[in-house]
């Protein structure tokens, strides 16, 4: 008895021991786990902060190469029509950054307006358009594109919330998992009867209101036209 106690004793003590290196060996495992995910973050951000360096870098170069220029309109479309001022105020802005920019040709298609910039010129409709413009020209090769230099409050805002709206993650939904549950030979055969009941259903309609049009043509046909005059029958 007491060898039996002895060696139960010992098998006990050697399952403690694998449940507690199990247990270390879990916990080595979620350490290493959490280190490689607190490492790919810092890898994300490494990259992100990268990236925005980056587009800053390129803003820089790009507000360096800029040029502005405040083009006056007033005289250009002071003898036009009304209804044609904003359009031909527009057109003057093109020739001017054609003329200025040195674009080959004057080819008023190589010159790109932002579409805050239109939207700036035509705001106040086609006949009052600003007499003169605050303009920020960039060259993008054989392309020249032109953008407002200050920007009233209303278009800033709009554009902000656009580029927002542009770099917020679109969130995901939840994937539902798919339902795949067999139908049983019962509920199949419920279901053919609920169809071929409702058939039935329809062609007795069908049958009854052909059957109420037949009365309602036979009645038709049984009373005259018009009502005979009694005094002629006399």
């Amino acid at each position: 008895m007491a060898e039996e106690t002895k060696k139960q004793e010992a098998e006990k003590k050697e399952e403690k021991k694998e449940e507690k290196a199990a247990e270390a060996k879990e916990e080595k495992e979620e350490k290493l786990e959490e280190k490689k995910e607190k490492a790919e973050e810092k890898k994300e951000e490494a990259k992100e902060k990268k990236e925005e360096k980056k587009a800053e870098e390129k803003k820089e170069k790009e507000e360096a190469k800029a040029v502005e220029f405040t083009i006056p309109l007033g005289k250009k479309f002071r003898q036009t029509a009304r209804y044609r001022k904003t359009p031909k105020a527009i057109k003057a802005i093109k020739e001017f950054l054609a003329r200025h920019m040195k674009v080959y040709d004057r080819d008023l298609s190589k010159i790109k307006l932002d579409k805050y910039l239109n939207e700036f010129m035509w705001a106040r409709g086609a006949r009052n358009p600003p007499s003169k413009i605050k303009v920020k020209v960039i060259r993008d090769g054989e392309i020249v594109r032109a953008e407002l230099a200050d920007m009233p409050e209303k278009l800033r805002f709009k554009k902000e919330k656009l580029e927002k709206r542009e770099t917020a993650t679109p969130k995901k939904k939840p994937e539902k998992p798919a339902e795949t549950k067999e139908k049983t030979e019962e509920e199949k055969a419920e279901e053919k009867e609920k169809k071929a009941a409702v058939v039935e259903a329809g062609q007795k309609l069908e049958k009854a209101s052909a059957k109420q049009a037949k009365h309602m043509a036979r009645q038709k046909t049984g009373q005259p036209k018009r009502q005979r005059r009694m005094a002629l029958q006399k």
